[in-house]
């Protein structure tokens, strides 16, 4: 890449809802800075969960081009993306193009972008769970070879993306953008009616396919869910895949309160609420963290560690049988405590902003 590039038309790529609350911020940010600015939807994921208030209280303008992909193996929405992709591209003529997190979108554009030789920047760069089993870390290892300009959220991702080589001039450490939006969204989080949940709760959520997929693994987790919910009531929201699954292999979670998916909002609100939160969720365990809630997250890795080494989460590897004790231990006011990340303070978009202009 140039020293310098003439900033004049900025293009956005997104894919599912955690993209849209990424670049909420950026967006707010660099309109303020009088850029010309585009709005890629691929439509990886559709969310009917993404209202207008949403939309609102984020202040996302509606997508400029959606190119609803829709669902797929990872080849195949990988390839259907880069097709639709291109000739956005190739019309708009953009100076850089923004990526976001580490969907199959971000890979996709990413790609397309490398080869038409339009410079690439990465939003949440250098994060690593070091486990390539993840479709996700795929994603992100060559997403971060492709960028001219990385973002990364914290200090580990300087360190993992200097270790694979990349020079420290393309790195911008400026913090989580994810913060910046659930900044902004908690004063409507708090005005959320409480809708008849519970006092005092767990709240979970679990998508992956390793929790998920396998019978043995997600009845092991509903049982000691169900051995919780003796202590303190369980609020799950249901992944789709993860309902599919529980009717599929006839697991009993009577016991638990199974809804459907939830608004953004609505989430952030439990998020706040909850005693503690069960999760195989990336964004999540970054949430908690900033809310000081205690998190329990069900894998063996994570590519958040600052989290772990100094936030609320713990790893609790893949043995949910160790759930119920460290519930215990939070319910008697023994849980792990943490501290807020450097930069996590609202002000990611901001910083990523400024370095755009400065280019």
């Amino acid at each position: 890449m140039a020293s310098y590039i003439l900033m004049k038309h900025i293009l956005h790529v997104v894919g599912a809802r955690p993209n849209f609350v990424k670049a909420a911020p950026v967006l707010r940010a660099i309109r303020k800075q009088g850029l010309k600015q585009t709005l890629v939807h691929t439509g990886q994921h559709y969310d009917r969960n993404m209202s207008d208030v949403f939309f609102t209280e984020l202040e996302i303008p509606r997508p400029d081009f959606n190119l609803e992909v829709g669902s797929g193996s990872h080849a195949s929405q990988t390839a259907e993306i880069m097709r639709r992709f291109e000739p956005v591209v190739l019309e708009q003529k953009p100076d850089i193009v923004l990526v976001y997190g580490d969907v199959n979108s971000t890979v996709a554009a990413a790609l397309v972008c490398s080869k038409l030789l339009i410079p690439v920047a990465h939003v949440e760069a250098g994060l690593r769970s070091f486990d390539r089993t993840m479709p996700e870390e795929i994603n992100r290892i060559v997403t971060d070879r492709l960028s001219d300009l990385l973002f990364t959220p914290s200090e580990d991702g300087d360190r993992n993306l200097i270790r694979e080589g990349v020079s420290p001039s393309a790195i911008r450490r400026v913090g989580n953008v994810m913060i910046d939006s659930l900044m902004r969204l908690l004063p409507a989080a708090s005005a959320c009616p409480k809708n008849g949940y519970p006092e005092k709760f767990a709240l979970v959520t679990l998508h992956r396919p390793s929790n998920v997929d396998n019978s043995k693994s997600l009845e092991e987790i509903v049982r000691s869910l169900t051995q919780i919910s003796s202590m303190v009531d369980i609020v799950f929201p249901v992944h789709p895949r993860t309902r599919q699954r529980i009717a599929e292999f006839g697991i009993n979670a009577q016991r638990l309160h199974l809804l459907e998916p939830i608004p953004y909002i609505e989430f952030l609100s439990l998020q706040t609420r909850a005693a503690v939160v069960i999760t195989d969720s990336g964004g999540i365990q970054e949430e908690t963290t900033y809310l000081g809630v205690p998190c329990l997250t069900l894998r063996a890795n994570t590519e958040r560690p600052i989290t772990v080494e100094i936030g609320t989460n713990i790893l609790m590897g893949e043995d949910p049988t160790k759930l119920p004790a460290e519930v215990e231990k939070i319910a008697l006011g023994k849980g792990k405590k943490g501290t807020i990340p450097p930069l996590w303070d609202g002000c990611a978009g901001e910083r990523i902003a400024r370095v755009l202009a400065s280019h």
